[in-house]
């Protein structure tokens, strides 16, 4: 078990000591070396030099360390990360696959309903895509760590191109039904199993510790971006000529992603081992994250956000046809009203620093008691407006996990523990879902929509609590903090800390 002073420390990296030994060893612990498998600063320029590489540069006391003891700084700017060549390639090409991948959920669903007139059908589609994650999510981050990302990632994403054609001619050719879609679903969600943590561990290969938050952020700004283009996009073409080609548009953009990961310099990549096949992996692997309360308190988070918090799809229709009485077109105006402030919560994400703790459990709180406040809402045009800070919060917590629980993994581990976060988080919604939805139809979308902002903020508080605790924290409350002070502060409960200290920090 890590011990309290490790979990201190993912808490607050920054925040001066009056104590010189504690000093001597926190400078100590700035300078270790990147872990193995994490080599050089993954720039075009290799010579290049930061504050985090150089020990006598200005501003060398800001550097934050990771738990696996990788130094990164804040970010050099908002698409500091697409300095990196390879990531350049590989964003280039998720701009293209997640339009198409958007295009196909919209194509997906109304074919699908098209066929059965019938919203329970489109339910079963979307649950057979999702319960592999359930079922079998542990397992793909095995095989993440077990072989080189970059080539599985080919594998996966031409897998995944495969299915989307093959969709497209049985479509177009009119041979389709109901069960050939489900049918595709959960083979997609099959691939999805491998390629989801394979993915999200690579993006650590590309750009290194320094840049990882950055690109989290800006890969999660791509996609709320294609959120915002492929659904517009595909009913233009479902109009047009028809839901198999949505599906033939989304099969052809997986070349832009396939193409981008054959472009990569193998040179500039920080490839980690992959592990030998032994019997007991799985199990190492929910060990690691039981015995760091770093990676296991943020995980448990994740589980009830994601089961319980992000449940919109059910929930907005309710609002819509029950609660306002508005149309389709009002309700894609609610979905898009969160797609924006998805997008504005990624951008603000990628101009962060080092990923921190606390940030994540006020974007947590935040979220749920949005959520408790929007299920109150007098009005449709503040129910939009509050979606959109929904979307700001709840996009803020989950790039915050992502970047967090990679920078506080070893390499070796590191698909694995990915894979349980993307079990925890979008593995959950079998679960949630119907929960949410019979609370929703038995007692209205506000009172479902009350639960899960309860549920999420009694998570955030109960998580917060228990780290602060381990950390030995306190919260610190100051009416007149004075120039350069907080209201509200997190301080140790054992260490004497000057008003003028706790700003950095807090």
């Amino acid at each position: 078990m890590t011990p309290p002073a490790a979990a201190a420390a993912a808490i607050r990296t920054d925040e001066p000591t009056t104590d010189p030994a504690a000093a001597t060893a926190a400078a100590a612990d700035s300078q270790a070396p990147a872990p193995t498998g994490l080599p050089g600063n993954g720039d075009d320029d290799p010579d290049e030099r930061t504050a985090a590489d150089d020990p006598a540069a200005p501003g060398r006391s800001h550097a934050a360390a990771s738990p696996t003891g990788a130094t990164f700084t804040r970010p050099r700017g908002m698409f500091s990360s697409l300095r990196v060549r390879n990531y350049r390639y590989y964003f280039a090409g998720q701009v293209v696959s997640n339009t198409g991948t958007w295009m196909q959920r919209i194509a997906q669903d109304w074919l699908v309903l098209s066929l059965t007139g019938s919203p329970l059908a489109v339910g079963i589609t979307t649950a057979m895509q999702f319960l592999p994650m359930l079922l079998l999510g542990l397992f793909g981050g095995v095989l993440a760590d077990r072989m080189p990302k970059r080539r599985l990632l080919i594998y996966t994403q031409g897998a995944m191109g495969l299915l989307a054609a093959g969709l497209a001619v049985m479509t177009v050719g009119g041979i389709v039904t109901p069960y050939y879609v489900y049918a595709f679903a959960l083979l997609l969600g099959l691939v999805t199993v491998v390629d989801n943590p394979t993915r999200q561990a690579f993006v650590s290969e590309m750009v290194g510790p320094k840049d990882l938050a950055n690109a989290v952020s800006l890969n999660a700004a791509n996609f709320q971006t294609a959120r915002l283009v492929g659904p517009a996009v595909a009913g233009l073409l479902i109009a047009a000529v028809g839901s198999g080609w949505a599906f033939a548009v989304n099969a052809l953009s997986f070349a832009a992603v396939i193409g981008g990961l054959l472009a990569m310099r193998e040179s500039e990549l920080r490839p980690t081992e992959p592990i030998a096949r032994e019997k007991g992996q799985l199990r190492e692997g929910l060990r690691y994250v039981k015995e760091r309360p770093e990676l296991l308190w943020p995980m448990v988070l994740a589980g009830f956000i994601g089961t319980f918090g992000f449940n919109f799809p059910t929930l907005l229709a309710g609002f819509a046809h029950d609660t306002f009485k508005v149309g389709a077109g009002q309700y894609g105006l609610l979905n898009t009203a969160m797609a924006v402030g998805s997008l504005a919560g990624a951008l603000l994400a990628a101009r962060r620093g080092a990923p921190r703790l606390r940030r994540l459990v006020a974007a947590a709180l935040g979220f749920g008691a949005l959520e408790v406040v929007a299920a109150f809402a007098p009005d449709y045009w503040t129910f939009a407006a509050l979606l959109t800070l929904i979307g700001v919060f709840g996009l803020s917590f989950n790039t915050s996990v992502n970047s967090m629980l990679q920078l506080a993994t070893d390499p070796e581990m590191r698909g694995r523990v990915m894979g349980l976060l993307v079990l925890v988080f979008t593995g959950g919604t079998p679960i949630g879902a119907p929960i949410v939805g019979w609370v929703t139809a038995s007692y209205g979308p506000r009172l479902g929509l009350l639960a899960c902002g309860l549920v999420s903020a009694l998570a955030a508080g109960a998580v917060g609590l228990v780290l602060a605790r381990s950390a030995d924290l306190k919260v610190r409350f100051d009416l007149h903090p004075g120039r350069g002070g907080r209201v509200v502060a997190v301080v140790p409960r054992t260490r004497t800390t000057s008003k003028s200290q706790l700003a950095p920090a807090c």
